[in-house]
């Protein structure tokens, strides 16, 4: 490698850090130690995904909420899911989205605003029709490179996922951890896990002191799901928003492919469609169930689009200094 090489190089992992640093900062709860646990990770997910020849990415995401006003799935994981599947798509990949019935509405109605295509497979709650499921997509012809979960409940200590209250999902979640991990089982693609509260897919890969001792019920909503690459972020839709941001550092002849959909005026599409159409919720809490509204995570729209619009300003500008 010459000298231009090394310091093009040094310059994506200026770039690439600073995203990962600003989607994983402190918002409404100190989780730095489970980002820095996983820090690089997303630039290792990113590249991993240009390795591969004929890249197919199953997308995973859906997390059911029953004591809302109506039940359905948090919006959380859904923009994520549909930026990543417009950028894939634009690249010539193949994309397929998996979810649960109990998220299904919600998933569909955001993939309504997608640009192209998307397969969508919906199963049941019960772990038949994952293993199904599961054995139908490595027989395929053009079988999975990659699985991506984001903001989807993993097992916990006890073998049931949680919300972060404690409250057992067992019910009205399938188990789709099972298309990441299960013991005797090893996956025939990478996977990657994106989340932001330590009880989802991918978050067995840290060390459990830390969701134990960080995270309020840690040490029963602990995933126990773990993946090749974690990404965690303050919102999970971020880490999803960080990924594309390294692909398009990593190979500048395909920032525009990756940009042309990933804007703000997307991101209200998505979250209008998962909203308005899709009845998904958000700020749930304890003392109050959660109902549909333009928000994620309790954070305004307008906080989610800088997000976008930051990466995107990163990608055009840190770390050139360096090069």
């Amino acid at each position: 490698m010459d000298t231009n090489d090394d310091a093009a190089t040094r310059a994506d992992d200026v770039c690439i850090a600073k995203i990962e640093a600003h989607v994983g900062r402190t918002i409404r709860r100190d989780i730095s130690r489970l980002v820095g646990a996983a820090q690089g990770n997303i630039e290792k997910a990113a590249q991993s995904l240009f390795d591969c020849e004929r890249p197919h990415i199953c997308i995973v995401a859906g997390f059911f909420i029953r004591y809302a006003e109506p039940p359905s799935a948090e919006t959380d994981g859904l923009m994520g899911t549909a930026h990543l599947a417009t950028a894939f798509s634009k690249l010539g990949y193949r994309v397929t989205v998996i979810t649960d019935a109990p998220c299904a509405k919600a998933m569909w109605a955001t993939l309504t605003e997608v640009p192209f295509a998307i397969r969508l497979e919906v199963v049941g709650v019960d772990r038949k029709q994952v293993l199904e499921l599961r054995s139908r997509l490595q027989s395929m012809k053009n079988p999975p490179t990659h699985f991506i979960a984001i903001e989807r409940a993993s097992p916990g200590s006890d073998g049931k996922p949680h919300r972060e209250h404690g409250w057992d999902m067992s019910e009205e979640s399938a188990p789709l951890d099972l298309l990441f991990h299960e013991d005797g089982w090893k996956a025939p693609w990478l996977t990657i896990g994106i989340g932001d509260g330590g009880n989802e897919i991918g978050m067995g890969s840290l060390p459990a002191e830390i969701v134990e001792n960080d995270i309020p019920n840690g040490a029963l909503i602990a995933s126990t799901t773990p993946c090749d690459f974690l990404i965690v972020a303050s919102v999970a839709n971020w880490g999803a928003y960080a990924l594309i941001g390294a692909m398009a550092r990593l190979d500048n002849q395909l920032k525009e492919d990756l940009f042309d959909q990933f804007t703000g005026e997307m991101e209200e599409r998505y979250l209008r469609a998962a909203v308005e159409l899709g009845q998904a919720i958000d700020d749930s809490r304890l003392d109050r169930p959660g109902k549909p509204q333009m928000t994620c995570d309790r954070l305004p729209l307008a906080d989610h689009v800088a997000i976008i619009e930051e990466i995107r300003e990163f990608v055009d500008s840190v770390g050139r200094e360096v090069a």
